[in-house]
């Protein structure tokens, strides 16, 4: 949405703060902390990729990597970040949902023991369905790409 001169001063997010802005919890809560925030423009958040993650014991036995799929949740949830945050919805209860995912391509496997870097910016904001692109990196290195568009909404009643 800007074309990256703002003036805006990039905010960070610890995972308190990461869980008051999501819904998610273990073991889908994909985003560990965010690194830079700049409100109504981009994010990068972290996902530190843990041995540990339920995923690696059938992803696959023997070689661990990241389910591509997990990472664009990963991204998603990042960009849930950005929107809530941006619009003021933190902490009111409001869920973000996956509208579409376009152009999603995986350039080089996700292992344990490394930091995933969520970089994500708006495309188009309006106050219910945001486009997003994201990136995620490994070492400087581009492992994963996707386009996205979310709604933001009440969550469903009981």
């Amino acid at each position: 949405m800007s074309d990256g001169d703002s003036t805006a001063v990039p905010q960070t997010r610890d995972i308190r703060q990461v869980m008051a802005a999501l819904p998610h919890r273990y073991p889908m809560l994909l985003v560990d902390r965010v690194a830079e925030l700049v409100l109504d423009e981009r994010i990068t958040a972290i996902k530190a990729v843990s041995i540990n993650e339920p995923f690696f014991a059938g992803h696959f036995p023997g070689r661990p990597i990241m389910p591509g799929v997990l990472i664009v949740e990963a991204l998603a949830q990042a960009a849930g970040v950005l929107a809530v945050e941006s619009l003021g919805l933190a902490g009111s209860g409001k869920l973000v949902y996956f509208m579409a995912i376009d152009g999603a391509k995986f350039r080089t496997p996700v292992e344990p023991g490394c930091l995933l870097e969520l970089k994500v910016s708006f495309v188009q904001k309006r106050s219910s369905v945001c486009k997003f692109a994201g990136q995620a990196v490994v070492g400087g290195k581009l492992a994963a790409e996707a386009n996205f568009t979310a709604m933001i909404a009440d969550p469903p009643k009981d």
